[in-house]
């Protein structure tokens, strides 16, 4: 395996677990790349939700990567160049790495990034600020893991004051970050999963993402599990927290369910609006 951190500017680094080929283990084709962004509010990145996840993907076949983003008050729209230039930077070398397809996961605010990115990889102010063409910049698909998606009723507010610092209070940046209203018909194929009896990021974000999706023709599958907090990550042991919490095996199976969606959206399987 191939382990290097990228200095992507802006206090961005892109961390790569990248599989070498190998013809002896009957796997010297492409593979997809899963582009991680850990969850933390904008004021901290997770390292349960990072290298864990990453290594997991890895298990799975796929190319990983982190996007270790900046988090300082007020990073935006900062942290959302930073992916644009690592989704950019994985398709600059989609040959050299063997890379078919660039799909993102995210974590809570993370997943709150991560779909900044599949809503606006083609606005035009993006590619001002990235000098990058926008199909450069576009996931193939996202993975999104109890995302903040709205600054509205089910906000998770801290987030959104540590996104905007001092513009926390301009309503027309809270409107362009409520991601629902941002959905078009060329946001990237999504898989969502949330649990209902989330208290930090209500389940209201990934079910009103999901109507938008479904509003909107986009693909998308959705998993809401009955139980389980804020923050699980792979909900097992690998990403416990230090108290010894994170771990419900009812949630477990979201990963197995996301890598056979990434394998089907690769394949030209991307599964259907609302099923």
């Amino acid at each position: 395996m191939r382990h290097e951190r990228v200095d992507l500017g802006l206090g961005a680094e892109l961390e790569l677990y990248i599989q070498l080929p190998s013809a002896a283990l009957g796997c010297s084709g492409a593979r997809p790349a899963v582009l991680i962004c850990p969850g933390g509010g904008y004021a901290a990145v997770s390292g349960r939700e990072a290298e864990p996840v990453a290594l997991a993907m890895a298990a799975e076949g796929f190319h990983s990567a982190v996007l270790w983003y900046p988090v300082r008050r007020g990073c935006y729209p900062d942290a959302l160049v930073s992916l644009a230039r690592a989704v950019a930077w994985l398709r600059d070398r989609e040959e050299e790495l063997h890379i078919s397809g660039a799909y993102t996961c995210g974590f809570s605010a993370g997943g709150h990034l991560a779909l900044c990115l599949g809503t606006f990889w083609d606005r035009p102010w993006l590619a001002e600020l990235t000098g990058r063409e926008a199909a450069s910049m576009r996931p193939d698909g996202q993975l999104l893991c109890y995302p903040v998606v709205t600054g509205g009723e089910f906000a998770h507010r801290g987030s959104f004051e540590n996104l905007l610092g001092a513009r926390a209070g301009d309503p027309e940046l809270i409107g362009l970050l409520s991601l629902e209203s941002q959905v078009t018909g060329s946001t990237p194929p999504s898989f969502i999963w949330h649990t209902c009896t989330d208290t930090v990021v209500p389940m209201e974000n990934s079910l009103m993402l999901a109507s938008a999706l479904r509003r909107n023709g986009v693909p998308f599958e959705l998993h809401i599990y009955g139980r389980g907090g804020h923050g699980l990550s792979l909900a097992d042991e690998r990403t416990m927290d230090a108290g010894g919490g994170g771990i419900e095996r009812a949630c477990q199976g979201w990963f197995a369910l996301a890598a056979d969606w990434v394998r089907r959206a690769r394949a030209g399987d991307s599964p259907g609006a609302g099923r």
